[in-house]
């Protein structure tokens, strides 16, 4: 289980945590997407095209914990 980033702290400090959260969720997966659709119009690099698709799983991954910890916060 992953610590609790939010243990201890005011509600001021924990809203401004989840809106950090929340607003790196949106940047993880605006570049997920930029880099699944750049992978889709590869056609002559097979290398690159896998690159940027693992990439694309490494900010997916980013972003579901992304998510996790802000669900885990809410719910406190």
């Amino acid at each position: 289980m992953t610590a609790n980033i939010f243990g201890g702290k005011n509600e001021v400090e924990k809203n401004n945590l989840e809106e950090i959260l929340e607003h790196s969720i949106e940047v993880e997966e605006e570049l997920m997407r930029t880099y699944l659709i750049t992978a889709e119009r590869i056609h002559d690099d097979d290398e690159l095209k896998e690159r940027l698709e693992n990439f694309a799983e490494g900010n997916a991954k980013r972003t579901k914990q992304l998510i996790d910890e802000l669900k885990e916060s809410k719910e406190e």
